[in-house]
């Protein structure tokens, strides 16, 4: 039976979001303060987190950045009343997998949490598929998550791995936003596009040179991006 932790300090919503998590056949465990929140994700293996971003205690961007820097990599769903993009933006920044702005529906909550439990799924079982990638100066191991430019190491969040996997496995192959969102975040949704958007702009900061004048991670202008095919293994 999957494990859930809702830290939600709203009453009504976080026992909404629970009855209907319940019916996805999972346990679920709640919790309206921050501290009580980190507490549990630090004592006991969850499936996923569904974190509020403003609570008593401490935030919900703490409680990311906490479990983070612990090496916890448990999938987090970040719940938002916010409407600013730099909110949602340091949100993934702090490692969150993704992020629903309030208000929301909590169909479209079931189907985000079902789509993060799919990669994360993916992710942990083992595939006979290559492992390891170079190409320019870049090298990926996906069983191990790193990435290395260079020989130099380079943080990534759960998400940009995914997305400069995916990329890295299709060189040549040119992605729209929306293709993007349906392969790498697990759904497709009109007016999430600023999202692949944030992404590869980070993306690129991390592993381009120069950011303005990508190597790695092109432009197809009117289309989306693509991952050059122009670079030899090294």
């Amino acid at each position: 039976m999957k494990q859930f932790l809702v830290v939600e300090d709203n009453y009504d919503i976080a026992n909404l979001v629970s009855m209907h998590l319940q019916d996805l056949g999972a346990e679920v465990q709640l919790a309206s303060d921050g501290n009580v929140g980190l507490a549990l994700a630090q004592k006991k293996r969850f499936d996923l987190i569904i974190l509020d971003l403003m609570l008593p205690g401490i935030d919900g961007l703490e409680i990311c950045r906490r479990l983070r820097g612990s090496n916890n990599n448990t999938p987090i769903l970040m719940l938002t009343a916010k409407s600013a993009e730099l909110d949602r933006v340091v949100g993934l920044e702090m490692g969150a997998d993704d992020y629903l702005p309030k208000p929301f529906s909590v169909r479209e909550l079931v189907a985000r949490a079902k789509a993060i439990l799919r990669r994360a799924e993916t992710r942990d079982t083992p595939s006979a598929t290559t492992e390891e990638l170079r190409t320019g100066e870049l090298l990926l191991d996906q069983s191990k998550r790193h990435v290395a430019i260079a020989g130099k190491v380079i943080d990534l969040t759960a998400r940009e791995f995914d997305l400069l996997w995916h990329f890295a496995t299709h060189p040549g192959q040119v992605f729209t936003r929306s293709q993007l969102l349906d392969s790498v975040w697990g759904y497709g949704h009109d007016g999430y596009e600023h999202t692949v958007n944030s992404h590869i702009n980070r993306l690129r900061s991390k592993i381009e040179n120069d950011p303005s004048s990508p190597t790695y991670i092109l432009t197809v202008w009117g289309v989306g991006y693509k991952f050059s095919d122009q670079l030899s293994d090294t």
